[in-house]
């Protein structure tokens, strides 16, 4: 006779997985609703990065601690411990039935008990760990760095701790069944497994005293008590912040990739339809789904809310309006809220919630958010997109206004004259070819403030005089340069951006060079990355990368003036971030002399300046305190320093200023400056 078990357990079962397939189905529905976002290319390197940061979770391993080893605890021992569901449900059908590989006497047999009770006990104290965060300890990323009795309490925090449970019960569940089963039925197959299993034969001795038929009773209830939480879990994922289970491995996978070695150009997707947003007004915009790419629907899925883009955010930490994870979480609850008006196309401005305006000016572009982000979201090209909408409606900032005005008119963001671009070179005591009228290895692309801002104009001429001692060939394109439109397609302004990219390619086409090499990491970043997309077929380095190779090569010879000069040095965002690019600044920097004392936050975690994303051409957005400053006195608490090194001519602007606010006892100085001051003289 069939036990109930067997009877009403596969029918529970059946209606369980009809309910999560008929969720799963509405979510899917949502996704394909949005326009295809294919990213095909680099097989291999996808696979490596979703090993690397979706199974290996390197983004928790290397962060904040305990933190990230308690989630790597819970994600692998969920992974471990969802093969004994898998198990128990195979009960209901067959009271003997083992995953093929894993019953005893095979190969897995005697292994995955083991294994099982380390993942069930890891599992209990990281759970506990968890709720002891967000109950007690109420770490403030967790609630999006929001006021406690905003979020704590709420909706979410509670979402979050009953996940927290069925979890915690899974585990207990699983470990109390196994420690029956070796009372209640040692004889049997299940029964020697469990026995091989260390923890249950502990926890058997406890309940021993029970007798076999009381254990067989605890034994079944227990085996319905964790199929039922498997159950409602399963049914739970697709409703909250935990569908990130299903969704996050393919949202890393399907991630933008790490740039391609510096001397292979990479071509990047095509830009996508202008704007994500279809409606536009005073108070914001609202997302229209048709306009999102099926990538950034998968962003709102994949969720944990776990605030850690926020925690790196400078615009958040300045106090603007931004917070990286509220801004998704925003969109993911338009989404959800106004699914039926999504799919069909009725969606309108009075409907949802709408995301102002001060929250997408405030972003910086500096990536931190994305590259803190354990599971693969880009918020950053999701603002840049909302921005569009924003230009499209004419809600934008003044002054950015009168930039994108000028630049469109005179070619640059500070409205000089085309013909003054190549004034800072009459200082010099020899000329710089024009690369239009002859051949020359490298093509130098100045950028805006390295030809026109005081400050950067003396760097200009520094580095110039190098690359000549150097023997060097290079050239300029003088007044045919324009700016290179990095942050113009940051801000939005896309139309501007390839007129700027039309007009600085037929200047290129000009010219007869072999690579190009520029001091500004923005037009690194975009003649690198998005010209390639409009026919540059030619590597692109930054300044840092030649001068190093110069003294690889001994065409620059140093020696070591330089030494008991202690100096930090700030990774420009579009250079480490962006380019992945932070060792040749430091390797040219220790062939200074100079001795490097590194800031907490460095090379692919920096901090950013608060210029990029067009931000050094908009007023404060009602900041507390400015990124630059915050990173000054971040320097300053590093002790006595001679210099802060920069490798970017807004750097060195911002920084400037920052430093003489705060009556900084250092120089902030460009990297070629301490170049200037090791190099033989003469060479």
């Amino acid at each position: 006779m069939r036990t109930v078990s067997e009877v009403l357990f596969p029918t529970v079962l059946a209606l369980a997985l009809a309910a999560f397939g008929f969720t799963i189905a509405r979510r899917t529905r949502l996704l394909l609703a949005a326009k295809p976002a294919c990213r095909p290319d680099r097989v291999g390197a996808r696979v490596k990065r979703t090993l690397v940061y979706a199974f290996g979770q390197a983004k928790f391993i290397s962060g904040e601690q305990p933190a990230g080893l308690m989630h790597f605890v819970i994600f692998w021992g969920f992974l471990i411990l969802s093969l004994q569901a898998v198990t128990m449900f195979g009960r209901a059908f067959d009271v003997d039935w083992f995953i093929p590989g894993f019953a005893p006497g095979q190969p897995l047999g005697s292994v995955y008990p083991v294994l099982r009770d380390i993942a069930e006990a890891l599992v209990i104290i990281a759970v506990c760990y968890a709720l002891y965060r967000r109950l007690v300890a109420r770490t403030p990323r967790l609630r999006g760095f929001r006021p406690p009795e905003e979020d704590f309490g709420g909706k979410r925090q509670l979402e979050a701790i009953a996940i927290l449970v069925l979890i915690l019960t899974v585990a207990v569940t699983g470990m109390v069944y196994d420690s029956t089963l070796v009372v209640a039925d040692p004889a049997s197959r299940l029964g020697l497994e469990r026995a091989s299993a260390p923890l249950a034969r502990l926890l058997a001795t406890l309940t021993d005293g029970l007798g076999g038929e009381r254990e067989k009773t605890l034994n079944e209830a227990v085996w319905w008590l964790h199929n039922l939480v498997v159950i409602g879990f399963l049914n739970l994922l697709p409703l909250s912040k935990h569908f990130h289970i299903i969704t996050a491995i393919p949202n890393v996978f399907l991630g933008k990739l790490e740039p391609r070695n510096v001397t292979r150009t990479m071509r990047t997707e095509r830009a996508r339809p202008l704007g994500v947003a279809s409606l536009a007004g005073a108070s914001g915009v609202i997302a229209a789904l048709d306009q999102f790419s099926r990538k950034q629907v998968l962003d709102l899925y994949s969720c944990t809310e776990c605030g850690r883009c926020s925690a790196v955010c400078p615009a958040t930490a300045s106090g603007t309006a931004l917070a990286p994870r509220q801004l998704i979480l925003d969109l993911r609850d338009y989404a959800y809220g106004r699914k039926g008006e999504l799919l069909s196309g009725g969606a309108d401005e009075s409907s949802g919630r709408l995301v102002s305006s001060e929250v997408l000016w405030a972003c910086t572009t500096c990536l931190a958010c994305v590259e803190a982000c354990p599971v693969g979201i880009e918020h950053v090209p999701t603002i840049v997109e909302m921005r569009r909408a924003l230009l499209d409606e004419g809600e934008l900032d003044t002054q950015l206004q009168s930039t994108l005005e000028t630049i469109q008119r005179s070619g640059n963001s500070l409205g000089e004259p085309a013909r003054r671009r190549g004034r800072w070179t009459r200082q010099l005591e020899f000329e710089i070819p024009d690369a239009r009228n002859e051949p020359v290895e490298y093509l130098w692309f100045v950028g805006d403030f390295a030809s026109f801002d005081p400050r950067s104009q003396a760097t200009s001429q520094r580095l110039a005089r190098l690359l000549r001692d150097a023997r060097v060939s290079f050239g300029l394109l003088y007044d045919a340069e324009r700016n290179a439109g990095n942050d113009v397609r940051r801000v939005g302004e896309e139309g501007l951006f390839k007129l700027l990219v039309a007009q600085n390619m037929d200047a290129l086409a000009s010219a007869e060079f072999e690579a190009i090499f520029t001091t500004d990491p923005h037009s690194f970043n975009t003649l690198r990355n998005e010209y390639p997309d409009f026919g540059l077929n030619r590597p692109v380095y930054h300044y840092t990368e030649l001068l190093l190779e110069l003294i690889r090569t001994g065409d620059l010879q140093m020696h070591s003036p330089l030494a008991g000069m202690h100096v930090t040095y700030h990774d420009p965002c579009y250079l480490a971030r962006y380019n992945r690019i932070t060792k040749a600044p430091r390797e040219l920097l220790r062939a200074t002399g100079a001795t490097l004392v590194e800031m907490p936050r460095h090379g692919t975690n920096t901090y950013c300046c608060g210029a990029g994303g067009g931000r050094i051409w908009m007023k404060d957005a009602h900041e507390i305190v400015r990124p630059s400053e915050q990173r000054i006195r971040e320097a300053q608490a590093l002790g006595d320093l001679d210099y802060f090194v920069v490798s970017c001519p807004k750097d060195l602007t911002m920084y400037s200023d920052a430093a003489t606010t705060l009556g900084a006892g250092f120089e902030v100085v460009d990297i070629s400056s301490l170049v200037e001051k090791a190099v033989v003289p003469g060479t």
